[in-house]
């Protein structure tokens, strides 16, 4: 194993003394020559001459590079070229996985809120935003505007890799039987059926794609001028949507603190709707005689009736004690987390108008009527016409459980207490740190790479970017497989939700970077056909994600055939038709 390990280190020293290289010559003549014809100029050969002849490998490029920072190596071979970018990608990566792993370590210890919704978002983005800055900020203009591109790939890259060959992915390693149009958890007993097995998520992942969609409005204002023929230098347009940017950045930031609260209010509203379903369920079931008139108005006599039988001490009035008795005979499905005390509560909330802790006849009666007139309009939305009246009950108690299924149980927990917090706290503090410095420094010898690659192999950097930096800055690439692989529609739901996420970041965080560079240093905005490219993947996978919840496996294959479409398109738009 030894002399193994030693012959690969010397092969692979050879290999890089090769690399870094130089191909030069040297004329030979002698002086004492009795031919002296024409001069070719060898002779006048300004400076020193080199003492040996090297020969000039076919991978060289013709062109020497400048070292980064002075001491960071560089190349401007191929196969030079190459290794560099798998040191300082590798090196990327692991900054994007400190970056990622101290978050998580915060995210325990402090919760969600403001750490969760406004920092993490931003550390989870400061990989790409740090190439793509690196991209344009050194070097004149010229150097700028050429570099520029490795940027732009990236982001764009980022994006459409995110929607289609992870999305992709995640369906096919998350696959679950489908049954009733819904994932089973846990149960992958269909192989690869293509309409029998799939993806199921929550209702929230759906609000994460419909953000996303929303999310490439500033890309859509850069590229107004191209629609209406404007002038490619124009600024304004360029200005607009770095404002927009910036406002969607802190608008997104806001709605990640404030989304617990939100989910919070959301749950708590479908678990209110299930237990007016359950309860209406349980009156009709207890009622003598019929509990709606024809016309699905609540009958008066019957539930007066009604009333007079809950009513235990006959005292004219319905106490907790008497609802208590009425609610114990429930039987709440397992998956709704609602205890008696929280249907009595929410009875009497809804039934006392007057606050006294007691429900007349009179109220009870406005109470139900109440009720069912909402059963009765949520079921006319769900079929579009008025259903039967003996219908009205059991579609809204089917709403109401499909409801609860799709809103699921995923708000945040309670933070526990976390041993050695302040141990666990400093730990991440210092990965945050030292990802940070490690994406800032590796940023810049990174697209010099990438750059001296596309210059040493005539391949456009955005080319060479767009397949290449986004497998090296996401480190939520892992993480999202390992949460869909658990099969279950909470940990789909979480992995799908940190894709577009992710996308929603880089539509709004890396689109300010990127274009600040370009009006700060007075770019020429030459960008069009990558733009649209986002823009169309964005929507097309958006739009499906935001209007369905269940995903077959079929799918898949639409979702990562976007990837290879999505180069032709922008090479056939941009080196074709000349349309940039």
């Amino acid at each position: 194993m030894a002399k193994k390990i030693a012959l690969f280190l010397y092969f692979l020293s050879i290999l890089l003394l090769n690399l870094t290289s130089f191909g030069q010559s040297r004329s030979i003549a002698t002086n004492d020559s009795p031919f002296n014809l024409v001069s070719d100029g060898a002779n006048q050969m300004a400076g020193e001459q080199p003492n040996f002849i090297w020969l000039k490998h076919s991978l060289f490029a013709s062109d020497s590079c400048d070292d980064t920072y002075g001491f960071l190596p560089c190349t401007s071979t191929v196969l030079g070229n190459i290794f560099l970018i798998i040191v300082y990608g590798y090196l990327m990566f692991l900054s994007a996985k400190l970056l990622s792993g101290g978050s998580e370590i915060l995210l325990q210890i402090l919760g969600p809120g403001i750490v969760g919704g406004l920092f993490l978002p931003l550390l989870s983005s400061l990989p790409d935003a740090t190439i793509i800055l690196a991209s344009g900020l050194s070097g004149d203009t010229e150097t700028a505007q050429s570099q520029v591109s490795v940027g732009m790939g990236l982001l764009a890259g980022s994006n459409v890799m995110l929607l289609t060959i992870l999305w992709g992915t995640c369906l096919i390693v998350g696959k679950c039987d489908l049954e009733n149009s819904v994932a089973v958890d846990e149960k992958d007993t269909k192989r690869f059926s293509l309409a029998g097995s799939g993806v199921s998520t929550d209702i929230w992942t759906s609000y994460a794609a419909g953000i996303m969609v929303i999310s490439i409005i500033p890309f859509v204002i850069v590229q107004l001028p191209q629609v209406f023929t404007a002038t490619s230098d124009s600024s304004l347009p360029i200005l607009v949507s770095l404002i927009v940017a910036i406002c969607f950045v802190i608008a997104y930031s806001f709605y990640q603190v404030f989304q617990p609260w939100i989910q919070k209010r959301k749950l708590a509203y479908a678990k209110h709707k299930h237990v007016m379903s359950e309860i209406l369920k349980q009156l009709k079931t207890n009622a003598l005689g019929k509990f709606l008139t024809d016309d699905g108005d609540p009958n008066k006599v019957v539930i007066e009736k009604l009333f007079r039988t809950l009513d235990q001490n006959s005292n004219g009035y319905l106490n907790s004690t008497d609802l208590r008795s009425l609610i114990i005979g429930i039987q709440f499905d397992d998956d709704v987390d609602i205890n008696i005390d929280e249907a009595i509560s929410l009875v009497m909330r809804d039934f006392d108008t007057t606050r006294d802790s007691k429900i007349d006849i009179d109220e009870f009666f406005r109470g139900i009527s109440r009720w069912i007139n909402k059963a009765k309009r949520a079921s006319i939305m769900d079929r579009g016409k008025i259903p039967l009246s003996m219908k009205i009950l059991d579609d809204y108690d089917k709403q109401t459980k499909e409801e609860q299924s799709r809103f699921g149980d995923q708000i945040d927990e309670v933070v526990e207490n976390v041993k050695n917090a302040n141990w666990h706290a400093s730990k991440a503090v210092v990965m945050l740190l030292l990802g940070t410095i490690v994406a800032a420094v590796v940023a810049d010898p990174l697209v010099d790479a990438v750059d001296n690659f596309s210059t040493a192999t005539s391949i456009p950097s955005f080319f060479v970017s767009f397949v290449i930096l986004p497998f090296v800055s996401s480190s939520e690439i892992v993480s999202t497989l390992i949460f869909v692989s658990r099969k279950k529609q909470r940990t789909a739901s979480l992995a799908y939700s940190e894709i577009y996420g992710s996308v929603t970041m880089s539509n709004i965080l890396s689109l300010a970077v990127f274009l600040a560079l370009v009006y700060i240093r007075n770019l020429t905005w030459s960008f069009s056909s990558e733009v649209l490219v986002i823009i169309i993947v964005c929507i097309l996978m958006g739009v499906i994600a935001s209007c369905r919840t269940t995903f077959p496996l079929w799918m898949c294959f639409v979702a990562v055939v976007l990837y290879p479409l999505s180069l032709l398109l922008v090479y056939i738009l941009e080196y074709v038709i000349g349309w940039s």
